[in-house]
């Protein structure tokens, strides 16, 4: 069989770094609006090329470095009694989930995922989701989930959120709670992705590299867009990104 020449192999590769920044700079924009995506978009494509597992681990770098610098700018916003709940739970949940990553395969997750993100984000949108409202133990329940999902899948911002559309909560309280909240998951999980996969990880580090940028650049664009966005607007795009993220992971869930 014929094989690709040097040169072709090179031009595909281009292609694909480019695509990866474009993805990377995509998310961060989405992610200063909604509160998330940045997981949710950079792993299914660096997934084409690395696979999902080590995907899932070197987006956790620009994750977390797009997540602070977002947190950086709108700190002043989080609410505190939703993150001290949702956000702790979510937290154990990520740690619990990132454990879990190691042992099982996430195609059947993707699947369930994705079914659960198409039932929230179709809430969102007919005005359902605004209407209900979390509390107490159901908080808890709801931040441990999105933080299993987040660790195993590395999807967690998209059920996070569909959660958080229950708390009442103006458009920068959201994204700056989501953000802190994003932040603690990332501060569980990671150590046990460093643990067990830092030597593949070193030796993607050009992806690590490029995929910050991107998400850094994308999250000064998004913040300069979230300030022009009207209230009920807002959590109307929030429930239309969740909803295409489920449609996507049924269509394509991780392998």
């Amino acid at each position: 069989m014929h094989q690709p020449s040097r040169r072709a192999y090179y031009f595909l590769a281009m292609i694909f770094t480019l695509i990866f920044v474009g993805a990377a700079i995509l998310a961060g924009g989405i992610a200063s609006v909604a509160g998330f995506g940045i997981g949710s978009i950079m792993t299914p494509t660096l997934a084409a090329k690395l696979g999902t597992k080590l995907a899932v681990a070197a987006v956790s770098i620009p994750h977390l470095a797009g997540t602070a610098f977002r947190f950086a700018l709108i700190r002043q916003h989080v609410n505190k009694r939703v993150l001290l709940g949702f956000g702790i739970a979510s937290a154990i949940g990520g740690l619990a989930g990132a454990l879990l990553h190691t042992r099982f395969s996430s195609a059947v997750l993707s699947y369930v995922l994705g079914a659960l993100l198409v039932f929230a984000g179709l809430t969102g949108i007919i005005g359902l989701a605004s209407r209900m409202r979390f509390g107490g133990i159901s908080a808890w329940l709801a931040g441990a989930a999105s933080g299993i999902f987040g660790g195993l899948v590395g999807n967690q911002g998209g059920i996070r959120s569909a959660a958080l559309l229950g708390f009442d909560l103006e458009k920068e309280s959201f994204v700056a709670t989501a953000t802190a909240i994003a932040l603690m998951v990332d501060a569980a999980r990671m150590p046990v992705y460093f643990a067990t996969e830092a030597h593949d990880l070193a030796r993607v580090w050009q992806y690590l590299v490029l995929g910050t940028v991107g998400v850094l650049v994308g999250t000064i664009a998004g913040q300069r867009l979230l300030r022009r966005i009207p209230e009920h607007i807002f959590r109307r795009i929030v429930a239309l990104i969740i909803l295409a993220l489920g449609l996507a992971l049924l269509i394509h869930p991780n392998p």
